[in-house]
């Protein structure tokens, strides 16, 4: 595979785990209510965030990152002299 396909393809892999990472992290939040500590003070609301989702979500960015740097590195390398292409 010549290497600026490969570095292409990296790139567009890190693009999809980045979009990933984006949409597990969202899908992690919820919504819960809380019922008041003291008589007479309103019900709130917090944030609950899913654990597993937000692991894969860091997974996700880590592996995007890798993915980037990777494919970027390989655009901005010179070619090889005297070796033919595989």
């Amino acid at each position: 595979m010549r290497t600026g396909r490969r570095a292409v393809i990296e790139l567009l892999l890190a693009v999809v785990a980045a979009v990933g990472c984006v949409l597990s992290w969202l899908a992690s939040i919820s919504t819960v209510d809380v019922p008041p500590i003291m008589d007479n003070e309103p019900w709130t609301t917090s944030l609950v965030y899913s654990p597993p989702l937000l692991a894969l979500s860091l997974l996700l960015a880590t592996v995007a990152g890798v993915l980037a740097v990777l494919g970027v590195a390989r655009l901005r390398r010179p070619p090889a002299v005297g070796i033919p292409p595989p």
